[in-house]
């Protein structure tokens, strides 16, 4: 009997410009947002079997802390799947964590996906629709890393993807202080600080609006930024220290705490990098846009180890 391995890498995404809109009566708030995934990425591996063997789902995770096993989405995608498809024999999942939690850079969400295609790869089940299904109850941002390119418009919880063209890899720097921040405290901050007043409404906005870059700049903004930034003295310290090496806009992503903002060169992104890195209670890293998911890669293993 054979046990069967997936392996593929989960990449981080960036919000390259994000607007909360009105609060929603199941308590969330729609969105409207443009989602970008970057090399930053977590290894993901999965195995199923031996056939026959007992039907349980564990995990693995070294690297980065993501808290409990109990919590982790990657173990909770591989439980979803389960409950959905029949699986003969276990499932464990291997994470090799390196995106940071908390930073609004979706390491949780791009793991959950990463082990939904694996397990796709490994057992055929799951059509494209009733894979962005489970991923959709498993987080709002789930269903992008699932999407064809690196490049989608997110709209409902973020749910509701149109995956876009991918444009040409663009080099830039992920700024990542020592700051956690929460997305349910995030949002709490932007209503506090709209204090009643009128939510923005959705844009009218087309697939040309994306078609370059310079489009894509001329949209960017970050609805938390003036919420989330002013009581996070490490997160603002950050945007200022990028703004000041780099021409482009500079964002954070998601609800923070990272922050990005692109660089004219990939020299110029190595450069900015290693600067920051300098920074007491700062890590930074140069980083480019992916133009699609990472490869599944697949193989079958003796119980003695052999392939």
């Amino acid at each position: 009997m054979t046990t069967r391995r997936a392996e593929t890498e989960a990449p981080a995404k960036i919000n390259l410009f994000l607007r909360v809109l009105d609060r929603r009566d199941d308590g969330f708030h729609e969105l409207e947002t443009l989602f970008q995934s970057v090399s930053m990425t977590d290894t993901v591996r999965v195995e199923v079997g031996p056939e026959g063997g007992a039907a349980e789902t564990t995990i693995e995770v070294s690297g980065a802390d993501v808290g409990p096993d109990a919590e982790n989405l990657g173990l909770r995608a591989a439980r979803a799947f389960r409950e959905r498809f029949p699986v003969d024999g276990c499932i464990h999942v291997v994470l090799d964590k390196r995106i940071p939690a908390g930073a609004g850079l979706g390491g949780g969400s791009s793991d959950a996906a990463a082990v939904l295609r694996c397990l796709h790869e490994l057992t055929g089940a799951g059509a494209p629709h009733e894979l962005a299904e489970v991923a959709a109850g498993l987080g709002s941002d789930v269903p992008f890393f699932l999407t064809p390119t690196g490049l989608a418009l997110g709209r409902g919880r973020g749910e509701r993807l149109v995956p876009l063209p991918a444009l040409e890899p663009r080099p830039l720097v992920v700024a990542m202080p020592d700051v956690h921040v929460s997305t349910a405290g995030a949002y709490t901050a932007v209503s506090e600080e709209r204090n009643g007043a009128a939510p923005p409404s959705a844009r009218a906005l087309a697939v040309q609006d994306f078609a370059s870059w310079p489009g894509v700049d001329a949209l960017s903004e970050n609805d938390f930024t003036s919420a989330v930034v002013p009581t996070r003295p490490a997160i603002s310290a950050a945007i200022e220290a990028l703004s000041a090496r780099l021409p482009g806009p500079v964002l954070l992503s998601g609800s923070g705490g990272a922050s990005f903002g692109f660089a004219a060169s990939d020299e110029e992104a190595m450069e900015v990098a290693e600067a920051l890195s300098e920074v007491p209670g700062l890590s930074a890293a140069a980083l480019k846009t992916l133009a699609a998911p990472p490869p599944v890669r697949t193989a079958r293993t003796s119980p003695e180890g052999k392939g």
